[in-house]
């Protein structure tokens, strides 16, 4: 085999791009799962067929984000995708303030969606539901009065 024959071979095989295939992610209960998170707060989130209740850590999520924003932020996924009434969506939520925990749980419920729905990834990633907002508290630093903030300056 010459040097020409192998320049050959490897451009049919790079020409030919295989695109990838999602395929459907059900357990036994005919759930999917998936983990979110956003800041400090990690959710775990479990999607089943149903009429569109979302329970967190237990409770309603009218009750646990009791501001209209978070339960906004936490129904965009569903909202997107059309399928409100649909789907029941129990998740469990650590770590974090509320704003944080909402959008956790709005990152989890949109990578369930996709397990349980392939075909949504194209609309959910479309929306940016995907990708995990990777902004996260910069931590203190020595001889700084914050992280960036310093102390008060005093020539004598």
């Amino acid at each position: 085999m010459t040097l020409e024959d192998l320049g050959t071979a490897r451009g049919d095989a790079a020409a030919t791009p295989q695109a990838r295939v999602y395929e459907k992610k059900v357990d036994a209960q005919g759930r999917s799962y998936a983990t979110g998170k956003r800041k400090d707060a990690v959710a775990r989130v479990w999607l089943k067929p149903g009429g569109g209740r979302i329970t967190v850590n237990g409770r309603d999520h009218v009750t646990y984000f009791a501001r209209p924003v978070l339960q906004m932020i936490l129904k965009q996924p569903i909202v997107a995708s059309k399928r409100e009434g649909q789907f029941d969506v129990v998740c469990t939520v650590k770590g974090g303030g509320l704003s944080g925990q909402a959008g956790a749980v709005r990152h989890g419920i949109s990578i369930a969606l996709t397990r349980f729905e392939p075909e949504l990834r194209s609309v959910l990633k479309k929306g940016g539901f995907l990708t995990r907002d990777s902004r996260v508290v910069e931590r203190k630093k020595y001889g700084k009065a914050k992280a960036r903030k310093s102390f008060q300056f005093s020539k004598r």
